[in-house]
């Protein structure tokens, strides 16, 4: 549910929480604007996958460009996307660079990682996808919070 939909570009550091789900885990994101949280909530996915995220390195980076209907549409579209190119590609990124439009339904992003190397990488979790149950995104204050389930 999006709330006071004001979005912002400025350069904020969100924060980020796990809670439990049934058989899945939740992440609660807390963050200054729109781009912090989607930078925020990419991290903690990429948290879960991987227990020492501070091990990938910026090897390569690549851009993408994503629209959806709303900003909590777009959020998830996002985090799939991440999801998606990391099992496709056997790739873990650590650097997440978002621009989301004016209306909040449109983003264009540089990711940042490099291949699994697994004399490197603790891999954790394998995260499936972030799905559309219990999904929220309200502005709250001067920040912004997502609630988000990770099917596992």
């Amino acid at each position: 549910m999006l709330q006071d939909s004001k979005l912002g570009g400025g350069i904020a550091v969100g924060t980020i929480e796990t809670f439990d789900h049934t058989a899945d885990v939740g992440l609660r994101v807390r963050g200054g604007d729109l781009p912090d949280v989607f930078r925020t909530a990419a991290e903690g996915v990429f948290d879960y996958i991987v227990a020492n995220r501070s091990e990938v390195k910026v090897a390569e980076t690549e851009r993408l460009a994503l629209a959806a209907d709303s900003p909590l549409d777009l959020l998830v579209t996002w985090l799939n996307e991440l999801i998606f190119r990391s099992e496709t590609r056997h790739r873990l990124y650590t650097r997440f660079e978002v621009v989301i439009g004016p209306d909040g339904r449109t983003l264009e992003a540089t990711i940042g990682g490099e291949p699994v190397d697994a004399s490197r990488h603790i891999l954790d979790h394998e995260v499936k996808a972030v799905t559309h149950h219990g999904e929220t995104l309200v502005q709250e204050g001067s920040g912004w919070r997502a609630e988000l389930i990770l099917d596992i």
